[in-house]
């Protein structure tokens, strides 16, 4: 099983991190949170890995800096695989075990189901990195997220692709809620400019005759919203290669480019392929410090996913600090925690359209690998509230 390196794995292959554990743990006792992060196949165990590191890094500052007052910061993981039923058992088990509140999670599917048995629970939930519109299937006060909704990130990719002269774009896809929630958002706002999208389903279409509908359709973009590496590896090569189709632009809205793996597995072809990530144009001095240290952890820079990480146990330190561990206390504050992230300050409201409060200021940029340097990336558009570049 895959793990980030650092971590303990108990007898059931679930990360432990020692975040708070101490010889003197037993003498104070520890609050407690609990985290859910795919950290095994089918989940994304790179994107995994990358949050965990964050949160991590987040917890042992909080516990450096004095812990809640006085009492260590304790995280308790479990790995959901990118399983939604296993997601919904973890948080039973987690909310059983006294945990203050629940972090984390990247998959959107996984991040719903857990959502939504929290809520049940009255434990309450800040989600890292799912983007799924509804997060939930009615409004409520026990969740909350920092990442944008899909409906605003991927309305921001379908303005550069129009800007960019694209408005006749092809999307590989596979069933799923997620990437057919992303379809709609395309679609929708595409349409309001002239713009179409037609949907190529890779269950019936090889990566060559994904090729051959590529030119019979005129697409001058694809979209890869599949997942990586298989089948979104194939499909790149196989584009990459097609001499009929040189001039067209591929594209991951859904962030596959971000991680290292991609690059190590595609080189070259990996570069040039525009997607969405949470970061914004310059960091701060937080931001700055949290990525020179993380970097020395991973052994490499940290994703996005590692900053929405730190930046959840950020704003969980905060409430806990302010309003101690009453679950339902710490529920009814979402609207007035105030927090300096490593990604800018803080603060969570409503959303028209989503039923969990919202970190509405969260940045949002398209980028890609830059072709002569791979391992470097471009900004292409950028988008902080009040401003869009």
């Amino acid at each position: 099983m895959d793990s980030p390196q650092g971590d303990e794995v108990d007898g059931a292959g679930v990360a432990v991190p020692s975040a708070g554990a101490g010889p003197d743990r037993d003498a104070v006792s520890a609050v407690r949170i609990g985290v859910l992060v795919p950290l095994s196949r089918p989940g994304w165990v790179e994107a995994g890995q990358h949050l965990l590191a964050g949160i991590e890094w987040g917890a042992d500052s909080v516990n450096g800096s004095g812990g809640i007052d006085g009492r260590p910061l304790e995280l308790v993981v479990r790995d959901t695989a990118a399983d939604p039923g296993r997601a919904e058992a973890a948080v039973d088990e987690l909310a059983g075990l006294g945990v203050a509140a629940l972090a984390g999670e990247y998959h959107s599917v996984v991040a719903r189901a857990a959502a939504a048995r929290a809520d049940a629970l009255g434990l309450p939930f800040l989600c890292s990195s799912a983007v799924l519109d509804a997060l939930t299937e009615r409004p409520t006060d026990r969740v909350a997220r920092l990442s944008p909704p899909q409906s605003h990130g991927w309305r921001v990719y379908a303005d550069f692709l129009l800007d960019a002269g694209h408005h006749h774009i092809a999307v590989a896809t596979q069933p799923s809620v997620y990437w057919a929630s992303g379809v709609r958002v395309l679609r929708d706002h595409l349409a309001t400019r002239g713009g179409t999208v037609v949907e190529l389903d890779v269950r019936e279409h090889s990566p060559t005759v994904l090729c051959d509908k590529l030119v019979e359709q005129r697409a001058t973009a694809l979209l890869l919203l599949v997942g990586s590496p298989d089948p979104a590896v194939p499909i790149v090569r196989a584009v990459r290669r097609d001499r009929r189709l040189a001039g067209v632009l591929v594209g991951a809205p859904a962030g596959q480019p971000e991680f290292a793996s991609w690059g190590t597995t595609l080189g070259d072809d990996g570069a040039g392929i525009p997607f969405l990530r949470y970061l914004p144009d310059e960091l701060g001095p937080l931001g700055v410090q949290f990525e020179a240290g993380l970097r020395e952890r991973l052994g490499g820079p940290p994703s996005f996913v590692a900053y929405e990480g730190h930046d959840t146990v950020a704003v969980l330190a905060a409430l806990l600090r302010e309003h101690g561990t009453d679950r339902a206390r710490i529920a009814e504050a979402w609207p007035v925690v105030a927090v300096e992230g490593t990604r800018g300050p803080i603060r969570f409201g409503r959303t028209p359209g989503i039923g969990v409060w919202q970190w509405t200021g969260a940045p949002i940029q398209v980028v890609d690998r830059d072709p002569e340097r791979p391992d470097r990336f471009r900004v292409l558009r950028s988008w902080r509230r009040g401003r869009d570049r």
